[in-house]
């Protein structure tokens, strides 16, 4: 029987519908690979938000520092000198860039990528959620010209673990982003009703059988702790019986999505950030987004790119921005059989005019 709420009320966050392959790991067998993370629709990217020399730049999700490394280089003048368009008579204006990540370690591995690659350019860190990049850039007395957020997380966190991401590998049911913060998946499950934990696995992982799932997890916690990744995939693989072996995903994956989007809060996040892009927008003059920035976004499920699309095209339609893509952009075949897990991924862009006629 298909599932529904377990208190029969509605979730703050509505039901999500997602690719189930966007959350499996990329390995290569490789032990390298695992400390390697390819970003996803880089050629678009630098396309469509187009960076120039001494672009103010805040990539909302710093990362492994892929898309930051790219940036940096257009916003230095850097790309320019490589291909021989620059004149040596003068240096092109030096960009800023702000690096922002919720993972200290990625964040700190972002920074000096960026230093390293980049020697040119301003580099500042915040180690917050993305939410709290428009007041930080407004005490450093910046304007963004260029904004990306990239909502999925990195292939070393996924491989990783300790960081309790993936039921590939036994680790400790950890799931969050920044370690020092909140509770982690584990001590979510230990404490939660057996109602809540349905409502949470149905909502946010769309499992139909979230009820079942649950009242399997709500029992067997009664005898034994379920802190390990590999104990919460088998018991949701037990909850789904017979089904689990013609599933064509692992019964797993839905309810590891759905612990690790509550744990961070990231559908909550991604909503503070673009409030603060609408009032952005709105406000014009003295906000954190210059004149003309562009705003782009990379979701990896239908939620997220619906919650993405409904917040652009308002600011469309009141004339405070323009679209600079009319549909998200996809990944092409070639990137997805190089990167399997940019299939999942989809980038909207903005440009925002504060209500002011383009040039």
């Amino acid at each position: 029987m298909r599932a529904a709420p377990g208190r029969g009320g509605v979730l703050r966050i509505s039901s999500i519908v997602r690719d189930p392959h966007s959350e499996q790991p990329v390995n290569t067998g490789d032990p390298a690979s695992r400390l390697h993370h390819t970003p996803v629709l880089m050629a678009q990217v630098l396309r469509l938000l187009d960076p120039r020399p001494g672009d103010t730049v805040v990539d909302c999700t710093a990362g492994r520092g892929g898309h930051a490394a790219a940036l940096a280089a257009r916003i230095t003048g850097e790309a320019a000198h490589a291909v021989g368009t620059t004149s040596s008579a003068a240096a092109p204006p030096a960009g800023r860039l702000l690096l922002v990540d919720l993972d200290a370690d990625n964040l700190a591995f972002a920074a000096q990528r960026v230093r390293r690659e980049v020697p040119d350019v301003t580099v500042e860190t915040l180690h917050a959620s993305f939410a709290g990049a428009p007041e930080h850039v407004k005490r450093l007395g910046w304007r963004a010209d260029v904004v990306l957020a990239d909502l999925g997380f990195a292939s070393t966190q996924m491989d990783d673990p300790a960081r309790g991401f993936s039921f590939r590998a036994d680790g400790p049911l950890d799931m969050r982003f920044d370690r020092t913060r909140g509770i982690s998946a584990a001590e979510w499950l230990a404490r939660a009703g057996e109602a809540e934990i349905a409502d949470v696995i149905y909502h946010l992982g769309e499992d139909p059988y979230a009820r079942r799932i649950a009242r399997k997890l709500a029992q067997s916690r009664l005898r034994e702790s379920i802190d390990t990744t590999t104990a919460l995939a088998r018991l949701v693989r037990e909850a789904y019986g017979p089904r689990a072996r013609t599933s064509r995903v692992d019964p797993a994956t839905r309810t590891f999505m759905a612990l690790r989007i509550l744990v961070n809060d990231e559908l909550a996040s991604l909503q503070s950030l673009l409030r603060s892009i609408e009032e952005s927008a709105a406000v014009g003059g003295d906000s954190w987004l210059a004149t003309g920035a562009r705003v782009g976004v990379i979701s990896f499920h239908s939620l997220e790119d619906r919650l993405v699309k409904q917040s652009f095209s308002g600011l469309v339609k009141r004339s405070l921005a323009e679209a600079v893509t009319r549909k998200p952009v996809t990944a092409e075949e070639s990137e997805v059989r190089a990167n399997p897990r940019a299939r999942s991924a989809k980038l909207r862009v903005i440009r925002v005019t504060h209500g002011l006629a383009s040039r």
